[in-house]
């Protein structure tokens, strides 16, 4: 469980879903320590309010600029953890998006989504080793399970997330990834998907959940003793009206 005296580390925690999840364990977990990071830091977008409404519920928050893919930065970062409030929880909510045809892609493109995504998730892994985590979460997609249209390198990271959580449960670690379905618009996670990305999703029956809703799929979560789960909302008429076609995600044929 989450730590009221612990520090808990989210990676991304300036981003919209950071920030939401970082809002939700002050204000249902009781968690009084938090260390944001993102590429800005305080210069994100909204970066003070943030500190400000953590604060308003009782959270003590430090946001600061480090790039969790930097091994040298992560290791200072974690080294200035105060005794007195020792890190207990990792979520790793980092990434970024370069789409692109495989055939065409880039090694740019490939170095621009496995690296806040892969280098990050096992600087966290190797750094945190010798620390009594209580969580290690790694938020991952449902591209790395489903695959998606033009998003090869998206899908790998996803999927090496989701593998590092079944290595860290084998070798007695805490670990779990959350291979999300789609947020709504309002969270900004979909930000780089036109309206003609969000019809043929939802074609394929993934609906988007506002971050309430999300919210609640991450405390479920924490529930079951399984390393790797997908929240995700499905409309199954969808699903079955593609099934026709054949343009179904094996995982959702039967």
């Amino acid at each position: 469980g989450w730590s009221g005296d612990g520090t808990v580390l989210i990676t991304g925690g300036t981003g919209a879903i950071g920030a939401h999840v970082a809002r939700h364990l002050a204000a249902e977990h009781g968690v009084r320590h938090l260390l944001l990071t993102s590429r800005s830091g305080p210069a994100a977008d909204g970066a003070a309010e943030l500190t400000a409404e953590l604060a308003a519920l009782g959270a003590h928050a430090e946001i600061t600029a480090c790039d969790a893919a930097d091994r040298d930065a992560l290791a200072a970062l974690l080294a200035a953890v105060p005794p007195a409030h020792p890190l207990t929880g990792v979520i790793h909510a980092a990434g970024a998006l370069a789409d692109g045809v495989v055939a065409t892609m880039t090694p740019e493109q490939l170095a621009l989504v496995l690296r806040p995504k892969v280098d990050a998730a096992v600087n966290l892994h190797e750094l945190t080793a010798g620390l009594d985590l209580s969580e290690f979460v790694l938020f991952s997609s449902i591209a790395g399970v489903f695959g998606g249209m033009g998003q090869g390198n998206y899908a790998a990271a996803n999927a090496f997330l989701d593998a590092l959580a079944h290595r860290r449960r084998a070798d007695g670690l805490p670990g779990r990834s959350l291979a999300w379905g789609l947020w709504a618009n309002s969270t900004g996670m979909t930000g780089g998907l036109t309206e003609a990305d969000l019809r043929r999703i939802a074609r394929g029956g993934i609906v988007a959940f506002e971050p309430d809703r999300g919210l609640a799929l991450f405390d479920t979560a924490a529930t079951l003793d399984e390393p790797v789960l997908l929240p995700l909302r499905l409309d199954t008429a969808a699903v079955r009206a593609q099934a026709a076609t054949g343009g179904v995600p094996a995982l959702l044929r039967g």
